[in-house]
């Protein structure tokens, strides 16, 4: 089942123009990796998901993101709703200066919620499902800037999972991870992807090939080709995508 649906997207900072005309369906409940070299616009697409570009001065974005059957730039369209539906997980870990349960609550008290023992409950299966919550249960007041980078970007992965996203964007999420927190990322996006629709930017052609369902190959601000994963590695239609994942440029 589709869960987005992007189409004639153009998107420009100022007069150059990052994105052309990009089109592309992403499914409920999978993970979509976006590949291609620096400077493509995977990261830029990525961030018209949530309207994150609205922060960016000089910046014009023509065409349609349906997420849910709403387009999101619709000018009705709540913009803090939408980024409480449509999580972001950023390249670098980035808790806030407080503490790992504090972390977790900060999204939720802006919500509104204020029992303590609803919010116990919210921020323990949001650490239970961010695969952390063995590694910090006796220290939920220790700082979450005390943790390794692993477990700070699990500690951001449930930050944003707190607030019962249906969506989680994910940029280049393990790029500033040793091999180890990698793997363990790699193995919570697995799971997450049982509950919730995941959207990664990823530079690494591994990583893609062996958590994603779906694989979208940017080049220029264009979309080259987007298929099912295994098609994109094993049998691209495109020259370009074929030389890109075999490693001839980028």
């Amino acid at each position: 089942m589709r869960k987005i649906e992007v189409s004639n997207l153009d998107l420009y900072y100022g007069e150059k123009q990052a994105l052309k005309d990009v089109a592309v369906n992403i499914n409920e409940k999978e993970v979509t990796a976006l590949i291609g070299p620096s400077g493509c616009g995977k990261s830029t697409f990525i961030r018209t998901l949530n309207r994150m570009n609205d922060l960016i001065e000089g910046c014009r974005i023509e065409g349609d993101v349906i997420i849910n059957l709403q387009n999101i730039y619709d000018a009705r369209t709540d913009v803090i709703n939408l980024r409480t539906k449509v999580g972001m997980v950023f390249q670098k870990p980035n808790p806030f200066p407080m503490s790992i349960y504090n972390n977790v609550a900060y999204g939720l008290r802006c919500q509104g919620i204020k029992d303590r023992q609803k919010l116990d409950e919210l921020v323990i299966d949001a650490l239970k499902k961010a695969a952390l919550y063995e590694e910090v249960k006796d220290n939920l007041n220790a700082s979450g800037l005390s943790l390794s980078g692993g477990q700070q970007q699990r500690l951001c992965i449930a930050r944003a999972i707190a607030l019962s996203p249906e969506v989680i964007l994910m940029d280049e999420p393990t790029s500033a991870l040793d091999p180890i927190s990698t793997l363990k990322i790699e193995q919570l996006i697995e799971e997450l992807k049982k509950n919730f629709t995941i959207v990664i930017v990823t530079h690494s052609m591994q990583q893609a090939r062996r958590i994603s369902d779906q694989t979208v190959f940017f080049l220029n601000g264009e979309i080259v080709e987007s298929d099912r994963t295994e098609v994109i590695f094993n049998n691209p239609k495109d020259q370009r995508t074929s030389d890109y994942i075999n490693g001839k440029f980028g």
